[in-house]
């Protein structure tokens, strides 16, 4: 009985550590989708054009490229608690800059601070937690970064609807001295300190220890995190064998034969790029606009974003369950077929859009179809993509040059991100079918790429990557 509650003990203080790591998910998701409720009030306010909010909604994403790029040098130079910290503080002075903007271009800089925050975030959180975890549990506390992203997407879209709806149904309605909108994106400073609050709590990772010349403290570290009967000085020695430099890994070692980069850092950038490419954050940040423009009314659009929030919500918790037990290929494959065949429904769907009297509108049943659909396709996103790939970035690569690996991948999702989301509105306008066609032909891509370049990692020590 004692052995059972030592190991009880001990896991519950590892998946303490993993989820107070993953608040910078929550963070990143809240952030990065609560413009959702917010662009229509800030067309307004502004009286911008379709084209400048656009670049107001993805200019963010060209902070979160940079964010992510840096994130992995500075978590090799500062540790990754240090930077956690850091970016804790980005996230607070962002959201109070983006509440309160006197123009514009004003709020597009206060956008890409909190892009650079959310950058680091996704580098930052999946490191961390894949270098604490012990490998029979790392695939599920692995995932704890994509729920935390997706609580925060869907605590976006609760606030937006509950500001939206005390605010009378219009974003632009005062709400004491701020428009509704404004209250939306400053919210997001209350997680942010909770996110500082952690980051100061929880111990340095004892790999990044290891690196940084300081193994008693790596044990002191590992004794906390590891199963009882692990050997602490065989593992600190492992981890140092593995690491066999001191050195600050950089870009530098990521080169390879393989057009300038190695193998398994062209697998990591790709398997972000496919990520985005299926045109899942089209869904988050633009849903609402998305409804709106096919007939339905500001308040119930609102409220169909947050039901996506929750079926986003429910297919990670299906992968959190699945991920350790059937593996990480089979369920993105899984997800890429399902996401291939829900995208061509609603690409067919949103093909029969009509403009009636004026109005916009989807006819029966193509408009109920779209709407199963589309959430059919942030279902299984969320139970295979949305989690699988933030497990992968955090184990797949050696220890030696993980950070700065997870950087260089991360930055790709970044860029592959901004391309979708400073393009859809153009191509919606254009032709909303043939955009949705596109994303189901890269899901159909994605399970090409899984089958013949994606290698299993369930059950792999970190130290047997590479």
């Amino acid at each position: 009985m004692a052995t059972q509650h030592t190991r009880r003990e001990h896991l519950g203080h590892v998946v303490f550590i993993a989820a107070a790591a993953a608040v910078g998910g929550f963070l990143f998701g809240y952030d990065s989708s609560v413009i959702n409720g917010a662009v229509v009030g800030i067309q307004r306010h502004f009286q911008a054009g379709s084209v400048e909010i656009g670049f107001v909604v993805a200019i963010a994403l060209l902070g979160s490229v940079v964010g992510a790029w840096a994130g992995g040098g500075l978590a090799d130079r500062w540790g990754r608690t240090r930077s956690m910290q850091v970016a804790a503080l980005l996230f607070a002075v962002s959201s109070i800059g983006q509440m309160l903007p006197f123009a514009l271009w004003d709020l597009a800089l206060w956008r890409v601070l909190a892009g650079f925050a959310i950058g680091m975030a996704s580098v930052l959180g999946p490191a961390y937690i894949a270098e604490v975890a012990p490998p029979a549990y790392r695939g599920r506390l692995g995932s704890f970064q994509q729920l935390a992203i997706v609580l925060g997407i869907a605590a976006s879209q609760l606030v937006d609807y509950v500001i939206a709806t005390l605010a009378g149904g219009d974003v632009n309605n005062a709400l004491g001295p701020l428009q509704a909108w404004q209250w939306m994106l400053g919210a997001c400073v209350v997680p942010a300190a909770v996110y500082l609050l952690f980051a100061l709590t929880i111990p340095e990772s004892p790999r990044y220890l290891v690196m940084s010349g300081r193994p008693e403290q790596a044990r002191e570290v590992l004794a906390e995190v590891e199963p009882r009967y692990v050997d602490l000085d065989e593992r600190v020695a492992e981890i140092g064998r593995v690491l066999h430099t001191e050195r600050v890994p950089g870009l530098r070692d990521l080169r390879g034969p393989a057009l300038g980069l190695l193998p398994i850092v062209w697998v990591g950038i790709a398997l972000s790029l496919f990520q985005q490419l299926v045109g899942i954050n089209v869904i988050f940040y633009y849903s609402s606009v998305l409804w709106q423009s096919v007939g339905i009314n500001q308040s119930d659009s609102l409220l169909i974003s947050f039901s996506s929030s929750i079926i986003n919500l429910v297919g990670t918790f299906i992968a959190i369950a699945l991920v350790d037990k059937l593996g990480r290929r089979p369920l993105l494959m899984i997800g890429s077929a399902g996401m291939a065949i829900s995208l061509g429904t609603a690409a067919w769907a949103f093909s029969a859009t009509r403009v009636i009297d004026g109005e916009v509108s989807l006819p029966d049943p193509q408009g109920a179809i779209a709407l199963v659909a589309a959430n059919l396709f942030v279902l299984f996103f969320a139970l295979s993509w949305g989690v699988v790939v933030w497990v992968l970035l955090g184990e797949i690569f050696p220890n030696r040059i993980r950070a700065a690996a997870l950087g260089v991948a991360a930055s790709a999702q970044w860029f592959a991100n901004w391309a979708i989301t400073v393009s859809f509105p153009a191509l919606s306008d254009w032709d909303l079918g043939l955009t949705y066609a596109a994303y189901a032909v890269f899901a159909l891509l994605s399970f090409v790429f899984v089958a013949r370049f994606v290698k299993e990692t369930k059950g792999r020590a970190l130290e047997e990557m590479g």
